[in-house]
């Protein structure tokens, strides 16, 4: 994060000097003021501005995605409760665990106090604060209903943070026995098979053919093992600058989507957000040419986000938004269905949430299964491996006990 030095009044009019990190410089004299104090000089810090590198890609947001909900839903009970929004601010900062917070808490008080809107103080924190909270702020501000949108808005982060827990729970199990496995294999090829090779290397027999294909896996691994390595960390490494560029992460996702598997997962997920931000900027009355555009920047997949895009032009052209979707086939045809009920009935926020659920509800499902089915596949290979290792050493110790006896 960017460091400012500053000079500026305290309370009782002293001069205090110091450094403070913001994202901006509007940001530092907001936290200044939050402090109680008046900003008189504010200019970049000289070791941050000849810093060749920018902190803020290595730094956690102040407010993770537990942390964001949580702050959300108490600002709404505040605001419910008939506590203006600067007070409310004041006491969530107060209160706030880490220092991190407190700042951020702050600066968005001191924006408020100093007579901007609650939109545009999230507005000076793109980092914390995504297009779709703010647009969802915005619209309750100008309907007058800050803390039920609010509310609202809190419920959305609770659904889509507990999908997202959930898809890991699922696969996090699968993970760990890949992993496990791969260390026992490798333990196994590396250390205890070229023991066997090192007792039969004087021996005159020959060895089983299942023994002489280990050992020779077993010297190829040890060999070429850093050579593998170093090429999966080359194609992890392209992997990351093929996403950085757009026209590559698009065939990439277009793939991704094609999975057998994988995919459905991914569109369905993606399908579940997009319909849920949706929802919930119509509900709190955003146009729906701009809850387009803010849902569809919500999709983390380039393809899906290309279709909503396109969907949205013929929506500006005069389409209905469920002929919109339709026109593309990577749109589930459950938000389909739901968006045109909606549309016909004149509840298109209430259908859209409704498709949201179903759509969570089933890629769940899938992910489910995916891992029930996962979960003793793996193992059993992880066993099958094994086996064939045990078997290569103990063929020769048997054959050798044969010829003894």
């Amino acid at each position: 994060m960017p460091a400012y030095t500053f000079e500026a009044l305290d309370a009782d009019g002293r001069s205090q000097r110091g450094q403070i990190e913001a994202d901006t410089a509007r940001a530092a004299r907001a936290q200044l003021r939050g402090r109680g104090w008046v900003p008189l000089a504010l200019s970049p810090s000289a070791a941050a501005a000849s810093a060749g590198w920018n902190p803020t890609l290595w730094r956690a947001p102040a407010l993770g995605a537990d942390a964001l909900s949580l702050f959300v839903q108490q600002l709404a009970a505040l605001l419910a409760a008939g506590l203006p929004l600067e007070r409310a601010l004041a006491a969530l900062a107060d209160g706030a665990p880490t220092l991190a917070q407190q700042q951020l808490l702050a600066s968005l008080r001191a924006e408020v106090k100093a007579g901007a809107s609650f939109a545009h103080a999230l507005g000076q924190q793109p980092q914390q604060f995504d297009a779709s909270l703010r647009s969802v702020v915005a619209a309750g501000e100008q309907g007058g209903q800050l803390a039920a949108v609010l509310q609202r808005l809190a419920d959305d982060l609770q659904q889509r943070q507990l999908l997202r827990q959930r898809l890991l729970a699922a696969a996090l199990y699968p993970a760990i026995v890949t992993l496990f496995a791969l260390m026992v294999v490798l333990f196994l090829m590396t250390y205890v098979v070229p023991q066997v090779a090192q007792a039969f290397a004087d021996g005159q027999r020959s060895l089983p053919l299942l023994t002489v294909l280990m050992l020779a896996a077993s010297d190829a691994l040890r060999a070429w093992g850093w050579l593998a390595a170093l090429l999966l960390a080359v194609a992890a490494g392209a992997l990351i600058w093929a996403r950085q560029r757009p026209a590559l992460r698009l065939r990439l996702d277009t793939a991704w989507l094609r999975l057998p598997l994988l995919g459905p997962l991914a569109r369905g997920y993606n399908a579940a957000r997009f319909a849920a931000t949706l929802a919930m900027l119509t509900a709190a009355g955003v146009p729906v040419l701009r809850a387009l555009h803010t849902a569809a920047d919500t999709l983390n997949n380039q393809a899906l986000r290309a279709d909503a895009l396109a969907a949205l032009v013929l929506v500006r052209e005069g389409a209905p938004l469920a002929h919109a979707l339709a026109a593309h086939p990577r749109m589930p045809p459950l938000l389909v269905l739901f968006a045109r009920l909606g549309e016909q009935t004149g509840q298109l926020p209430a259908m859209l949430e409704r498709a949201a659920e179903q759509i969570g509800a089933d890629v769940q499902r899938r992910a489910l299964r995916l891992a029930t089915v996962l979960e003793p596949l793996l193992i059993i290979a992880m066993g099958l491996v094994v086996l064939l290792i045990v078997l290569a050493v103990m063929l020769p110790i048997i054959e050798l006990n044969q010829l003894v006896r």
